[in-house]
């Protein structure tokens, strides 16, 4: 599974997730909905960042620049369009011009949750993946700016 496109990825999961959302926010309420998600979620992203730390990484490469390696599955079948700003050992920063990502979760009915699948996990996968890595995200297209605008950091 780990070569599949993560925004296939992530079709599935929705597809899933999607009535599971429904049904607990019907029993619980909005909030209480979102919180389990969140929580959910987040956790997920730390254990599949662990798991691509242990088996898609390079000693021969930063960690850094093993994460820039993994975030073409990110990018795959033309799921995000990117300006890179900046590529080094230490800092990683790019504009998503195009989120498809955003994209399908509309046309799945899931865009009030689409923050939750997809764009609460890029902080958190970093944090499984290795913690030295951080991220800022003023903005994101999900959210209703124009671009998505990432700048990680390596922490050494």
């Amino acid at each position: 599974m780990d070569d599949i496109p993560i925004i296939i990825k992530r079709q599935l999961q929705a597809e899933v997730i999607g009535p599971v959302f429904d049904e607990m926010k019907t029993q619980l309420g909005q909030q209480k909905a979102e919180d389990i998600l969140r929580a959910a979620i987040e956790k997920a992203a730390i254990t599949e960042g662990q798991h691509y730390a242990q088996t898609k990484t390079s000693p021969e490469r930063s960690p850094l620049r093993n994460f820039i390696e993994l975030f073409e599955q990110w990018k795959a079948g033309g799921a995000l369009e990117i300006d890179v700003l900046h590529e080094s050992d230490d800092q990683f920063d790019f504009n998503v011009t195009r989120c498809r990502y955003a994209e399908m979760y509309q046309d799945m009915d899931l865009g009030h949750i689409g923050h939750l699948l997809s764009c609460h996990r890029d902080g958190t996968f970093c944090q499984g993946f290795d913690d030295r890595i951080t991220l800022q995200r003023d903005q994101t297209i999900m959210g209703g700016a124009s671009c998505c605008t990432f700048r990680y950091r390596y922490k050494t």
